[in-house]
């Protein structure tokens, strides 16, 4: 293991929550940040807080997203990606714009900067994709983040074997305590934190820094690769 001086860190949708706390440690473990987000005020915070290089982003524009990954220092050392949250609702009343939208981003997405990786990022260096475990248990208004969940350790394990020596892995996270958490949950955040706390085995709520330093972890270990990993506090094993 290594750790990341002098590495340059590139983190797509690190404006905010689970990206920005990786951006964050990174940063701590000596890295050089490029961070992308949609926002330019969020992305602003960020080069003013950590020195970041900055850049606005869609993961469905690709583009803009060719001509970001041309305009990289070659190569880079790690790229993550974040996205934005996935859709929540019944088939019945599902939007098929939005639906297609966040897929495309999503898969098509990934895809996308897995290609440009290829070329962009160093032997030995890593690309991390952060996915939910939506997948494992089916439930109501769950299918665009189910089929999301489905697909990208897919595409990880063959994206590890076409850009080896480039490390591939995903992150599936569970509920994490975030900004965005707290817009889907509204009123029901507090319960939802009350009731983890109570039935999770760690016996608290996984936060955005427990996913960083997992994320951290994949760009500095280099024997991991091809696979997905959960991190969800054990969020699984109970009903």
């Amino acid at each position: 293991m290594s750790g990341l001086s002098g590495n340059i860190v590139v983190i797509i949708g690190g404006s905010s929550g689970m990206g920005l706390e990786t951006a964050r440690q990174a940063h701590a473990a000596g890295a050089k940040l490029i961070v992308t987000g949609r926002n330019q005020h969020g992305l602003d915070a960020v080069r003013d807080s950590l020195g970041a290089s900055v850049a606005v982003l869609d993961l469905d524009d690709p583009a803009r997203l060719k001509l970001f990954f041309a305009g990289l220092p070659a190569p880079v050392d790690h790229v993550m990606v974040t996205g934005g949250g996935p859709v929540y609702a019944p088939i019945a009343t599902l939007d098929f714009d939005q639906a297609r939208r966040v897929l495309d981003q999503h898969l098509l997405g990934s895809l996308r900067v897995a290609r440009e990786c290829a070329v962009r990022v160093r032997p030995g260096g890593s690309l991390t994709f952060l996915t939910n475990t939506d997948a494992r248990r089916p439930g109501s208004g769950q299918v665009i983040a189910a089929i999301m969940a489905a697909a990208l350790p897919a595409i990880t394990a063959n994206a590890a074997l076409e850009l080896a020596p480039v490390r591939v892995n995903t992150i599936a996270a569970g509920f994490v305590d975030t900004p965005l958490a707290a817009r889907v949950l509204g009123d029901e955040l507090e319960h939802r934190r009350a009731e983890l706390r109570a039935t999770l085995p760690i016996r608290r709520v996984v936060g955005p820094a427990d996913i960083a330093a997992f994320a951290v972890t994949l760009m500095t270990h280099t024997a991991l690769t091809g696979a997905t990993y959960d991190v969800d506090g054990g969020q699984q094993l109970i009903g």
